[in-house]
């Protein structure tokens, strides 16, 4: 059975071997220092909010989002920035089951919407993502500061 929950403290661990999984996965390197602030942040619950996925007592699953602003709608927007499952978790519901997590805890909140980006090459997650949600066709464009 899949616990959707906050991250605790003792989770840290775990934690950032998932988030590091996640940088890896997308060709990135981040140093020590972001993953600290990440886990400040998320600590407050202020700015910054993450969601751990256990399985069988193991956290085998993260995803982490934030809300802000939107010049489009009534309400506020609910952006799901990282979503990472360990792979031998993989094709259990873990990625779902976090995906609807967000969406209960924005609903709640009385967001607008909820979404997020992936690689256009990430076949695997689009798969469940084309179920769960609608592709609106934008390409996302980085000016690096």
């Amino acid at each position: 059975m899949i616990t959707i929950e906050p991250l605790k403290p003792e989770d840290r661990e775990a934690w950032e071997s998932l988030f590091r999984a996640y940088i890896a996965f997308y060709e990135r390197v981040a140093p020590q220092e972001v993953y600290d602030r990440a886990w400040r942040e998320f600590s407050t619950g202020e700015r910054l909010h993450a969601l751990g996925a256990q399985l069988d007592g193991e956290l085998v699953g993260i995803v982490h989002f934030l809300v802000h602003p939107s010049t489009s709608a009534l309400t506020d927007v609910c952006y799901l920035q990282d979503l990472f499952t360990a792979p031998e978790a993989r094709g259990k519901g873990v990625a779902r089951a976090l995906i609807e997590a967000v969406a209960d805890w924005a609903r709640d909140r009385e967001c607008d919407r909820v979404y997020w980006h992936t690689k256009e090459s990430n076949v695997t997650a689009r798969r469940l993502y084309d179920r769960v949600a609608i592709n609106r066709g934008f390409i996302q464009y980085q000016l690096p500061l």
